[in-house]
């Protein structure tokens, strides 16, 4: 059965947009998207809120499917995917990974 994971995340004071989009395009999404267990990684910019001027919470969005969590678990903890992930949390805050079921 394959899971969504959905990641919300602002970035940490100190850390421009320009430096996280280029190690996303560059680092992030190549190496996910390069695991056995991935069928497809995305990260978004937020743009705005629907039918509201208001800062949207969260200003990046990244989608992961993966087809096989027990394998995914062994693939994050290779040192080049703990190298990814301590990249990624030394530039991302407010940061929560959410786990879906598909209703259907």
């Amino acid at each position: 059965m394959s899971t969504r994971i959905v990641a919300l995340f602002n970035l940490k004071p100190g850390i421009s947009a320009a430096d996280y989009e280029n190690w996303a395009r560059t680092k992030d999404i190549p190496t996910v998207n390069g695991l056995k267990s991935v069928d497809k990684f995305e990260v978004f910019r937020s743009s705005g809120l629907l039918g509201s001027e208001a800062k949207p919470p969260y200003a990046y969005i990244e989608i992961i499917d993966v087809n096989d969590m027990g394998v995914f678990g062994g693939e994050v903890s290779t040192e080049t995917m703990q190298k990814i992930a301590a990249e990624f949390q030394a530039m991302a805050d407010d940061l929560a990974f959410i786990l879906t079921d598909k209703l259907g």
